[in-house]
């Protein structure tokens, strides 16, 4: 069995080898990471930009596969919160026919942040690091910005995990879905 990845983010790539190998149906399938393009904003914005961007890289990634996975991050608005937006982890599985979606828990950046992203026009990583939170030029392959506000409680990678085995509840139950 083989299994793409829309992207070449190492911390992506371990989170699905890491994650599958807990699913007897795929364990043991190669994961091929390939850059793809995913079709929308370097920072997604809306819940629906983040789905499809998604989506778009679950699609061009399915080639010689089985399966083809479509990791996104992206903010969306949510009331009551200090900036106005929250960010997700999407993960898309494609298998040809169907998509399946998954989503991570959400989480606030600071306000600075999205200060440097709405005002200067700056991506996570560039407002992290224009900061000083991290030393990191590109946040998501390490810890991420969830890893330091979280203070390590949960990171990047156990992150974009929860998006994969959300996903893959549609798989592990074909009867239900």
């Amino acid at each position: 069995m083989r299994i793409n990845v829309g992207t070449k983010n190492p911390t992506k790539i371990d989170a699905v080898k890491e994650t599958i190998a807990d699913y007897d149906f795929l364990a043991g399938a190669e994961v091929v990471a390939l850059e793809v393009e995913s079709g929308i904003a370097e920072q997604p914005m809306t819940l629906k930009e983040t789905i499809q961007g998604a989506i778009n890289r679950a699609k061009n990634s399915f080639k010689n596969c089985d399966y083809s996975i479509g990791l996104e991050s992206g903010m969306f608005k949510v009331p009551h919160t200090k900036t106005g937006y929250m960010d997700l982890g999407v993960c898309a599985i494609y298998d040809s026919k169907q998509i399946h979606l998954g989503f991570s828990s959400a989480f606030e950046y600071p306000p600075k942040v999205m200060e440097l992203v709405h005002k200067k026009g700056m991506n996570i990583s560039e407002a992290t690091l224009s900061l000083g939170l991290t030393k990191q030029e590109y946040v998501g392959h390490a810890e991420g910005t969830i890893g330091i506000v979280s203070k390590g409680k949960i990171n990047r990678k156990e992150y974009t995990k929860q998006s994969i085995v959300t996903a893959l509840i549609h798989l592990q139950n074909p009867d239900l879905y």
